[in-house]
């Protein structure tokens, strides 16, 4: 039960931006509730889908990717409403959530890819 290496490495990559952009929206802005949020859900992506590597079974496998997909649809309402609350530029919004929506469609797919294979087996 091998994780797609491209979404562990993306959901790593994302994580190490999140930690960036918490760090300024701690420290610059001064934004500690939302942004405490956005840390949390953020790096829980990763880090779900690098337990997946270790799933004992197809259906814990695709459990931690589904938690994954939970966490980087919570990442898309902070990042929504911490934008909202103008704490990020446009241009700094449009980057964070272009890379979260590839992520939700990575996983997305091989969830559905995994539990297809799974019916068939």
């Amino acid at each position: 039960m091998a994780v797609n290496s491209i979404v562990g490495e993306k959901s790593l990559a994302f994580g190490k931006r999140i930690a960036k952009c918490y760090r300024h929206l701690n420290d610059k802005k001064k934004e500690i509730v939302m942004s405490k949020q956005l840390l949390r859900s953020g790096t829980s992506i990763g880090a779900n889908v690098r337990e997946g590597l270790y799933a004992q079974s197809r259906k814990d496998f695709i459990n931690k990717l589904n938690i994954a997909l939970k966490e980087a649809g919570e990442t898309d309402y902070w990042l929504d409403l911490i934008h909202s609350a103008e704490y990020f530029t446009d241009q700094e919004f449009d980057s964070l959530k272009a890379d979260n929506d590839e992520l939700i469609k990575m996983l997305v797919s091989i969830i559905k890819s995994t539990k297809d294979n799974t019916e068939v087996n």
